[in-house]
């Protein structure tokens, strides 16, 4: 059994631990976790590890935000994975920061990157994890905010939330995405929030 899970984020060091890099952030942490590292490959930063029998291909995309269906593409046609075993990892401003939701297929929300993996792969049928990374903008200014960083207080409630990343990625490989949203999407505040 294998399964693609993508962290969504842009390449270049100038986006480095930046709101809409929280895909990224989650799958460095997951990977260190896992003690696995990153290798430049087409397409993306891809690493393995597998979890008690599963083989999973973290992928970070090298394409940018707007090109990550090309990417998410590849890696399914070269691992041979089919969809039902893809997870992507996206930040979302409709949530606070730190809050998280998974769910099965929906729309991209506005989002360069869900919209062309749908574009891509010519489905919204895939599961996605939804991190909060909250919406304190003024009018104007959502891409200075989307690629700024997160404050002190913030990155404390998204620290907390990364290991939670790590349960919600496992059980989505071994409990299936209908008992992990069950369980991870109940737990209110400061857990996956309510759907």
């Amino acid at each position: 059994m294998k399964y693609l899970i993508v962290g969504l984020g842009n390449i270049g060091s100038e986006y480095d631990d930046t709101r809409h890099n929280i895909g990224f952030t989650v799958l460095d942490a997951f990977a260190k976790a896992s003690n696995t590292v990153f290798a430049d490959k087409r397409y993306g930063f891809v690493a393995e590890t597998s979890v008690r029998g599963r083989k999973l291909i973290l992928l970070k995309p090298s394409t940018y935000m707007n090109l990550s269906g090309n990417a998410v593409r590849y890696w399914m046609q070269q691992e041979k994975i089919p969809l039902e075993n893809v997870l992507v990892i996206v930040d979302d401003l409709a949530l606070p920061v730190g809050a998280l939701r998974l769910k099965g297929q929906g729309s991209d929300g506005g989002h360069n990157g869900l919209k062309h993996i749908a574009s891509t792969l010519g489905t919204t049928n895939y599961a996605r994890l939804r991190f909060g990374i909250g919406n304190d903008f003024g009018k104007g200014h959502q891409v200075d905010f989307v690629l700024g960083t997160f404050d002190s207080e913030e990155q404390k409630a998204v620290e907390a939330q990364v290991e939670t990343v790590g349960e919600i990625i496992k059980s989505f490989c071994f409990a299936g995405l209908a008992r992990t949203m069950n369980q991870f999407n109940k737990k209110g505040s400061g857990g996956a929030g309510k759907e």
